[in-house]
């Protein structure tokens, strides 16, 4: 896993790597992903490091974050014909960057399975 001080989404949470910033509040940034899977495709991260949704202490952040994935829907024109939100968790799940993170995902009809 890796270290607080390492971490990609760290970094650009404390902006010292530019993104494509779609939505921004105390806690969470929200960014277009650089290899997206969808016609949108937005990472939802919280500015704090939580390695894995089993690291988060914070309980009512998971609310919070789930108003800041609303909010970008919104901002996005995502809320009427519908959007995907994904959260992967550890190798199994199919986590590549340890930390937390949600995958906005709309802009077309997503198929089923979703796995």
């Amino acid at each position: 896993m890796t270290a607080a001080n390492d971490c990609l989404f760290c970094k650009i949470a404390a902006r010292t790597i530019a993104v494509d910033a779609v939505f921004e509040d105390d806690e969470f940034l929200a960014f277009r992903d650089l290899n997206p899977q969808a016609p949108v495709h937005i990472l939802l991260i919280p500015k704090r490091h939580y390695a894995t949704v089993m690291d988060m202490d914070d309980r009512a952040i998971m609310g919070r974050a789930l108003e800041a994935v609303q909010q970008t829907a919104i901002k996005l024109g995502l809320d009427e014909e519908g959007f995907r939100t994904v959260l992967n968790c550890r190798d199994n799940g199919g986590q590549t960057v340890y930390h937390v993170h949600f995958h906005i995902l709309g802009g077309r009809f997503m198929q089923r399975p979703p796995g």
